[in-house]
């Protein structure tokens, strides 16, 4: 990847910086919620003049949580956000003269504050940059497809179907790729199938109710886990919120926990959660605040969202 610019390269002091962030959150001690935490903490620091945070889906009492930063935790509720609008892009850029990326969640979409905002900058000679959190989800990422630790492990699972559209790609670089949670039922694309024929898909069998997986399909992928040298999870094997369906997705964590020398990454809001609730959080190398960001990354190498501030 081509060098990008990054925050800590800028001579921020007395700038009035404008931050896109990841405000998806409520529990502070979240990877986003830290994430936040330390661009604030970083850009005060620095003596910067004023700071601004602007997301989405944030909750109102952001406003009060850091001193002396503007808060934006709603930019969706303007419907131009979603339209890369260079309008509502000027709007934003009133009064801020320095823009910070630490979005990486939202920079697999091209909406106005993380394309045509940055766009409209550069084309003002204002600085742009990539944001600290966002810096080291690039560099953790590129370890899975950059010289990787092999075989290489890929395992997608849930219940978005949109996640298949990955499985060629991934495919590349992945030595195996274990489908599970429902996608098993899903899977139509002949690509998919013709890479199952060549056994570089391990798809899961289901359990009667669909929201689990069976015994073997654990075993089986526990087999592969067992000896990969770096693991990529995204999305849970079954209904892990309910405790009768939570075996899939707790033994074939645990199992990549197990493997303590391989280099190990989950991402999602869904996997997130499932460690969270298994307590195995810690036994991750990395843990990305972005799902479908994370997996456009995997599959493409870079990201909208990054392309723009080259």
């Amino acid at each position: 990847m081509k060098e990008l610019p990054t925050i800590d390269k800028l001579d921020i002091s007395g700038k009035n910086i404008l931050v896109r962030a990841d405000l998806e959150y409520v529990n502070r001690n979240s990877p986003r919620g830290k994430a936040t935490d330390r661009i604030i903490e970083y850009l005060k620091g620095k003596q910067t003049s004023k700071i601004k945070l602007i997301g989405h889906k944030g909750i109102p009492d952001m406003a009060n949580w850091w001193d002396g930063v503007e808060v934006n935790f709603d930019i969706r509720a303007d419907k131009r956000e979603q339209e890369n609008s260079f309008d509502m892009a000027e709007e934003l850029l009133s009064g801020w003269g320095v823009y910070v990326n630490e979005s990486f969640a939202e920079s697999h979409r091209e909406y106005t504050s993380v394309n045509a905002l940055p766009k409209l900058m550069k084309s003002k000679n204002l600085p742009v940059c990539i944001g600290l959190r966002f810096m080291e989800e690039i560099t953790n990422l590129e370890r899975v497809f950059e010289n990787p630790k092999r075989p290489v492990i890929v395992s997608i699972s849930g219940a978005k179907e949109d996640k298949l559209n990955y499985v060629e790609s991934f495919s590349k670089f992945a030595d195996k790729i274990l489908i599970g949670g429902k996608l098993p039922m899903l899977v139509q694309n002949s690509i998919i199938n013709n890479l199952n024929e060549n056994s570089k898909i391990i798809m899961a069998d289901l359990i009667a109710d669909n929201e689990d997986i069976t015994m073997h399909s654990i075993e089986k992928f526990e087999e592969e886990i067992k000896n990969a040298g770096t693991i990529v999870v995204s999305g849970p094997m079954g209904k892990f919120e309910d405790e009768g369906h939570r075996q899939g997705t707790n033994r074939i964590l645990n199992a990549v926990v197990a493997n303590r020398s391989a280099y190990k990454v989950a991402g999602g809001g869904d996997t997130e959660q499932a460690l969270q609730i298994l307590g195995l959080s810690e036994g991750f190398d990395w843990v990305s605040v972005g799902g479908g960001a994370m997996l456009e990354f995997l599959a493409q190498g870079t990201l909208p969202g990054i392309e723009v501030l080259h």
